[in-house]
Parts: structure tokens; sequence; C-alpha cells
């Protein structure tokens, strides 16, 4: 995981263009950063990576994962208003799947 100074500057660029923060998810070895993401919902997870929002253009709200590693890595989905909760969830740890499968790819590559 990067460090609290770089955390810092990616949630002050995703405030400037308009995403706000809205889940946190944090490894039990990440757990002492949780001081830094104010009222966001942080959960327990086997990836560091925040959860940013913001409305779409084309009638929807628009989710970009952002992972908390040295080089920029972000999944987005557009998903329409009138998704239902259950439906959105499942839309979301999907995403997170994504994500995770791409952060173990890089480690195994690394090694």
């Amino acid at each position: 995981m990067i460090d609290a100074s770089a955390i810092d500057e990616i949630l002050r660029i995703y405030k400037k263009h308009g995403w706000s923060l809205r889940r946190v998810l944090l490894s039990s070895a990440a757990a002492g950063a949780a001081n830094s993401f104010g009222d966001a919902d942080i959960r327990e997870s086997d990836i560091d990576a925040l959860w940013f929002s913001r409305a779409s253009r084309a009638s929807g709200e628009a989710w970009e994962l952002r992972a908390l590693t040295p080089t920029p890595l972000a999944l987005l989905e557009v998903i329409p208003v009138e998704t239902d909760e259950p439906e959105r969830e499942s839309i979301l740890n999907e995403v997170e799947g994504r994500l995770r499968e791409m952060l173990i790819r890089g480690r195994a590559k690394n090694n």
C-alpha cells in the first residue's frame, strides 16, 4: 500500500474532479490508515482500494475503484440510476473481483 501523503493526494485529486469517497477497502495490514477517510464506509478486504462515485452524463452513476498501489490502477463502472441496491452491490463486487485479479497477476509477474 502507498503512504498517507500519496493517499491524501489521491483524495484531493478525486474531490477536485467532483468525485465523492464512498467506500474504503483495507486489508488488516492497512487498518491503521482508517483515520484518513472521514465518514466513508470502511470495509475489511484483501485489497487496499478506494471507491469513489459521481453522477454520470448517461443518466447513471459512475463508480471508480482506485487501488492504493504505487502504480495508478483504477476500474470504472457506470451503473444506471434505476439499479436496485442488491444488483448494485453485485456489480461493485464484480469490479472488486476484477481489480483483485489484476493485482494478483501483477504480483505474480513481479516475482
